[in-house]
């Protein structure tokens, strides 16, 4: 069995200490493969660093929406970076209307000009959303986005059917294992087979019986297990497809096996 976790911040106090001991309890859960995801401009650097250092590792490109005084990547300079062989997504980025408030034009801006360069780099994007469902999904349609994933989805099945509409995926964080997240649950139950992700975003949203921990990205087991018995399926199903669909969205990742041999 092989499980990827497709969304963590290995560069996160917490787990860039300890970064021997967080792999080799991956091993030990059969987690293969991890996407390493860029917030900052300075974190980009942190997290390529232990993807070049850590074959099973892999980074994207991008600056998270939270703030408006963060250092910004040009288009130009995500397209660069992402012909590196060992970034292989642009993101995370999004809209953000729990911590954000006001004229948020340059965040939306911002969104625009990651899209531009996942599209232009043939790479996909890695979308945040809180409390801004409408406009995400407007923009994401009105940058004709060819290729991305809602990570750690946080809506309902009305959002995910427009989102799996769009031509993106859906990835599942511990947040579907908790006892408030009903209509999350209801979506992991709609999202099809070969359209679904599983994440941690380590440290962050521990699944149950992890809550209240640190995550890492040992933990997804716990994720995808809760989810096979969502929706009646086996552990191994559940790791099986969301394995190649990670695979084919993040294209550019070789499969484990073949590097395991």
């Amino acid at each position: 069995m092989q499980l990827i976790d497709s969304h963590c911040h290995l560069n996160f106090e917490g787990l860039s200490s300890r970064l021997p001991e967080v792999f080799a309890n991956m091993q030990a859960q059969e987690v293969r493969q991890a996407l390493a995801i860029s917030v900052s401009r300075h974190g980009f650097e942190e997290i390529f660093a232990i993807a070049e250092q850590n074959p099973h590792i892999f980074c994207t490109v991008g600056v998270h929406p939270d703030s408006e005084e963060a250092a910004e990547f040009t288009v130009a300079e995500m397209v660069e970076r992402c012909r590196h062989p060992k970034v292989v997504g642009v993101g995370e980025t999004g809209l953000d209307y729990y911590w954000c408030k006001g004229d948020l034009a340059w965040q939306h801006q911002r969104f625009a000009d990651h899209i531009q360069a996942a599209n232009e780099a043939g790479v996909p994007v890695i979308v945040h959303t809180r409390e801004a469902a409408a406009d995400t999904l407007r923009i994401l349609k009105e940058c004709d986005t060819r290729a991305g994933v809602i990570h750690c989805f946080s809506e309902d099945v009305a959002f995910a059917k427009a989102a799996l509409d769009l031509g993106l995926y859906i990835s599942f964080s511990g947040i579907v294992t908790f006892k408030n997240a009903p209509l999350i649950q209801e979506a992991a139950k709609y999202v099809p087979a070969d359209r679904m992700l599983v994440e941690t975003d380590a440290p962050f949203l521990a699944p149950v019986p992890k809550r209240g921990k640190q995550n890492e990205p040992s933990f997804v087991r716990y994720t995808a297990e809760f989810i096979a018995k969502l929706r009646g399926e086996s552990l191994e199903d559940v790791a099986a497809y969301t394995t190649e669909n990670f695979y084919r969205l993040f294209d550019k990742v070789p499969k484990w096996e073949a590097e395991a041999a």
